[in-house]
């Protein structure tokens, strides 16, 4: 969902405010005031190969000459920024970078391929930074929680995730030949996360790279950090209105009693009772739920967590004692203890 405004929506998130800024500001300026610059950013696919004009595999990927395509490509990335929150800005760059080298390669096999197959000549693709974009809809699908938000009509559901799929949709409805662009990307995105081939071993962005950048561009797209007051979205109808207040309500909940049972821990040395966190959100979002329920006071045997997923937590820069506590408390769930360690 779209709940969050300004500059504070793109804390810890350097790289996606930067590709906001740099390709939309380059479109706008090509569009606008230097349009007899835009044919060095064509995508110009006959050109490449008959020309070796290599360049434009790089100029031809980074800035849209649509402003449509500008656009929705810019909303899906603000909301794909979770990605460079939860795993780092390296490791984001990583993905992008290793996308886009790709679907350099896909997208030319696949053009190929429809030569061959159906007679069709395609000289040129949709230019801009479109193949990663596209490639970030593996990780969105696979690791972002589904939450029911309303339903229409009773029967089709509207997600936390549905907006961004008809961000996607509208984008690949732009022009003729972008269904090859998106399917190069989202084949890219398949190939970098598989935990098979392991590409993300060999197209990765260098430690040293990372903090030369880290050091010269974070400081100039950082965000501040956002208040404590979180702005409530304006959701579309009332029923996602009220959700939105139901959930910032809950988050509000949790982070006073983690703060408190924090507090407690620091000062007895004991457990945070994570048990008690988790039901009231378990149970608000349940269409059913009445005052009158029973109170849970059974205390389950902590669950067996694995050590993996604590790496993987750790990678994020939690501290293993928080990452264990989150595991357990999730019942295993790697995305449900991210989001929670995020928020705090």
């Amino acid at each position: 969902m779209f709940t969050s405004t300004g500059s504070s929506g793109l804390y810890k998130a350097p790289l996606s405010k930067g590709l906001l800024i740099i390709p939309s500001t380059l479109s706008l300026l090509l569009a606008l005031l230097f349009q007899h610059y835009q044919k060095f950013f064509t995508y110009n696919l006959q050109a490449v190969k008959e020309e070796f004009q290599v360049w434009r595999l790089v100029c031809g990927r980074t800035v849209c000459l649509d402003l449509k395509d500008t656009f929705c490509s810019s909303l899906l990335i603000y909301n794909f920024r979770i990605f460079e929150r939860r795993y780092g800005s390296r490791k984001f760059s990583s993905f992008l970078l290793g996308s886009w080298m790709l679907s350099v390669l896909f997208d030319l096999l696949l053009v190929e391929a429809v030569e061959y197959s159906f007679g069709l000549t395609i000289n040129s693709l949709p230019s801009g930074f479109l193949g990663p974009v596209f490639a970030l809809f593996v990780p969105f699908y696979c690791s972002i929680p589904r939450v029911q938000v309303t339903q229409i009509l009773g029967q089709f559901s509207i997600t936390n995730k549905t907006l961004v799929y008809i961000l996607g949709l509208q984008l690949l409805t732009s022009g003729s030949y972008i269904w090859i662009v998106a399917l190069s990307g989202l084949i890219s995105g398949m190939c970098y996360s598989s935990s098979v081939l392991k590409v993300y071993h060999v197209l990765c962005v260098p430690s040293g790279v990372a903090r030369i950048f880290a050091w010269t561009l974070e400081p100039i797209f950082s965000s501040v950090e956002p208040s404590s007051e979180i702005s409530v979205g304006m959701g579309a109808t009332v029923d996602i209105q009220r959700q939105q207040r139901m959930e910032l309500l809950d988050r509000q909940i949790l982070m006073s009693q983690f703060a408190q049972m924090r507090h407690q821990r620091q000062q007895q040395g004991g457990m945070i009772n994570w048990n008690r966190l988790f039901p009231p959100l378990r149970h608000r979002r349940n269409a059913n739920y009445q005052d009158n329920h029973q109170t849970e006071h059974e205390v389950l045997p902590p669950a067996e967590v694995s050590e993996e997923q604590v790496a993987r937590l750790m990678e994020m820069g939690f501290s293993r004692l928080d990452a264990l506590e989150a595991l357990r408390a999730s019942n295993n769930d790697l995305n449900v203890a991210t989001n929670f360690l995020l928020q705090h």
